[in-house]
């Protein structure tokens, strides 16, 4: 290593190794950051990136590279309904508060959502509100504030594990659709890696919701925020709004509206 702190030059295969070994280290590493490190160009990182991605060693993402084997074990409905639980009923009743008479809305699946059904549901004073999701749980949640608030479920196969319709058929009604609100639930929100899902089916039903919507709005707890998984949904600019909780890292939260992002941070 030089004076300057980066790593003299290596031949090819070892800087990659080198790289990889990083990479696994902290779950995700810019270019710039890797650039910088092993002194070589943002051109070469990227091309490094692309031989270990081929390889399967890495998944590329905006802006850098998370290692393949970074994908957190999905945890099932039930298992994740005590994890920040005070701060997914704070960002629900944030959420609900948006809403007004005769809005169209879209919510997928997670206990984030199904919180935020809750929320609105227990807005008595709304009325003439549709809501379209591919969460049954969702559903169930939104079911006492009928005939008050419509639920419409999208159809699909059925994923016992978050208890959601995913494709083939899940997208077929929201390709028909132009609503006003979208609430979405994720598992990754980064200023650089932007939105991001663990499940490669939710995943795509998520992408057509954020296609339809006017209004954009992401719903994490605060430990989604800094974090890079598999599968990416959009970039931080496509979203009007993050409402994530007190459990959120600052330093994310600063980065995020540094980009542009309107950050509410409740509970």
């Amino acid at each position: 290593m030089n004076a300057n702190g980066k790593e003299l030059p290596v031949p090819p295969a070892l800087r990659r190794e080198r790289m990889l070994a990083e990479i696994k280290e902290r779950e995700f590493v810019r270019v710039t950051e890797l650039s910088r490190r092993f002194g070589v160009s943002e051109m070469t990182v990227r091309g490094d990136l692309d031989s270990l991605a081929a390889k399967g060693q890495v998944h590329r993402v905006r802006g850098g590279a998370i290692p393949r084997q970074i994908g957190r074990q999905e945890q099932p409905f039930e298992d994740s309904i005590s994890s920040f639980a005070a701060e997914k009923v704070a960002i629900g009743q944030a959420a609900a508060a948006l809403l007004q008479d005769g809005e169209t809305v879209l919510i997928d699946v997670g206990t984030t959502a199904a919180a935020t059904a809750r929320a609105i549901a227990a807005r008595t004073e709304l009325n003439d509100v549709v809501v379209f999701t591919n969460g049954l749980k969702t559903a169930l949640e939104l079911e006492p504030a009928s005939p008050r608030i419509t639920v419409v479920v999208l159809g699909g196969t059925l994923r016992p594990l978050q208890h959601s319709l995913v494709d083939p058929l899940a997208t077929l009604i929201l390709d028909q659709l132009s609503v006003k609100t979208a609430f979405l639930g994720c598992n990754g929100v980064d200023p650089i890696g932007g939105v991001t899902n663990i499940n490669l089916p939710e995943a795509e039903v998520k992408k057509r919701m954020l296609a339809v919507a006017n209004r954009r709005i992401v719903l994490a707890d605060g430990s989604k925020l800094g974090r890079v998984e598999v599968a990416r949904l959009c970039d931080i600019d496509d979203v009007e709004l993050v409402i994530t909780g007190h459990s959120a890292d600052p330093s994310v939260v600063e980065a995020l509206r540094d980009r542009g992002c309107d950050v509410r941070v409740v509970g």
